[in-house]
């Protein structure tokens, strides 16, 4: 195991009824800015839960920030805490809220050009806004993290940021909010944390005991309660279940001491600010494909994923290898999610353009080993298509 550091000073209110309890975690004379998505806040009642239990404080709010949120939106809710002297952010929505909370909370108090916050990866952010998050759809961990990820319209890039200066103060996880998810939403939250999990697990052994047994945990929790999910949207228990998951899958904790991969990702992001495809559904359709071009540097762990997640001991290593990996393909499928570029409209022809934005964005050496080139990129859609 490597050497690491762990932190992490979120608060975590879960369970039924708990926005009222944010008003124990804002201060009472905070001017607040409650950030969310579109109108199904407001729909479900949520966003009149939280007004209430801000109570008196002094309230703005900012919506329309989108499914992969933009700079150019964002930025419009910078301007807005700078006029309204705002000094508390409340993000009531999923992943895409909060990542763009997190980037107008540092935005906010940065002195140059705000550009340089994504250009560094955050490492020039100093300060941030004090943040709060109400979850309404678990998948991306981003309500217990220090990450987030933003598109600039302008050139089609997504870039992500990290400073301990973003993380929540709190998140208030109900997961009764998530009862009413369309099941495409759902099936998105499953995989995106099905992924997280396995870019930090599916690697090379560095005898990380504690580490890998989490991860494989969750992993086949969201294999058995993935699909129930969809199908009985009220059962809380499932929902409870997957909403933790979702948050474990990227709170720092499996990703300690052991080495990471990410190139899945970097893929996604690609073809999510190319061709709009939804972030999860990237790493549907790339995972597989992954694994596959890269199975020799990953085997042990291909061969560990096999006999303890999908119960694979029967044949020589490379039949549990295959079948490890056409299980995971197989698994996202049942979810009514696609694993191949061709349901998106996309062929060989749009290749080369995915291919030239990791280039420009300097993704030239990915994964745990640094060996995912382009050249191995392109094998790997190539097997998407």
């Amino acid at each position: 195991m490597f050497n690491f550091d762990f932190y992490n000073p979120t608060r975590i209110l879960f369970g039924q009824q708990r926005i009222a309890d944010i008003d124990k975690h804002i201060p009472a004379q905070a001017k607040v800015l409650v950030l969310y998505g579109g109108g199904s806040v407001k729909v479900t009642g949520t966003l009149k839960e939280v007004l209430t239990a801000l109570g008196s404080r002094h309230i703005v709010e900012f919506s329309g920030i989108e499914p992969n949120p933009t700079f150019e939106t964002l930025m419009r809710a910078v301007d807005l805490v700078k006029s309204e002297q705002i000094d508390f952010l409340l993000a009531v929505g999923g992943g895409s809220v909060i990542d763009g909370t997190k980037f107008v909370a540092a935005a906010s108090c940065y002195q140059g050009d705000v550009l340089d916050i994504l250009k560094t990866r955050g490492t020039v952010i100093q300060a941030a806004l004090p943040i709060g998050t109400v979850l309404t759809l678990s998948a991306t961990g981003s309500e217990m993290n220090n990450g987030g990820v933003i598109t600039q319209q302008s050139n089609h890039t997504k870039s992500a940021f990290f400073s301990t200066h973003t993380f929540p103060q709190f998140s208030v996880l109900d997961p009764t909010k998530t009862s009413t998810l369309p099941t495409r939403q759902i099936a998105n939250g499953v995989v995106d944390a099905f992924v997280h999990i396995t870019e930090q697990y599916l690697t090379y052994p560095v005898n990380g005991y504690v580490q890998d047994r989490f991860a494989e945990g969750l992993l086949q929790t969201l294999i058995e309660l993935g699909e129930k999910a969809l199908h009985h949207p009220e059962d809380y228990d499932t929902r409870a279940n997957l909403m933790w998951v979702a948050t474990l899958a990227l709170n720092g904790l499996i990703g300690a001491g052991v080495p990471q991969d990410w190139a899945t990702h970097m893929i996604g992001h690609e073809l999510t600010a190319l061709h709009g495809i939804d972030h999860a559904r990237t790493l549907a359709i790339v995972l597989p494909a992954m694994l596959k071009v890269r199975q020799e540097s990953k085997r042990a762990k291909l061969l560990q994923y096999a006999s303890r997640v999908w119960q694979i001991n029967e044949g020589d290593e490379q039949q549990r290898i295959d079948l490890a990996i056409a299980k995971t393909e197989s698994f996202f499928k049942g979810l009514g999610v696609d694993t191949r570029l061709s349901a998106y409209d996309l062929n060989a022809s749009h290749i080369d353009a995915i291919i030239e934005q990791l280039i420009a964005h300097k993704m030239i050496k990915l994964g745990e080993h640094r060996e995912v080139t382009p050249d191995v990129c392109r094998q790997v859609l190539q097997l998407c298509l």
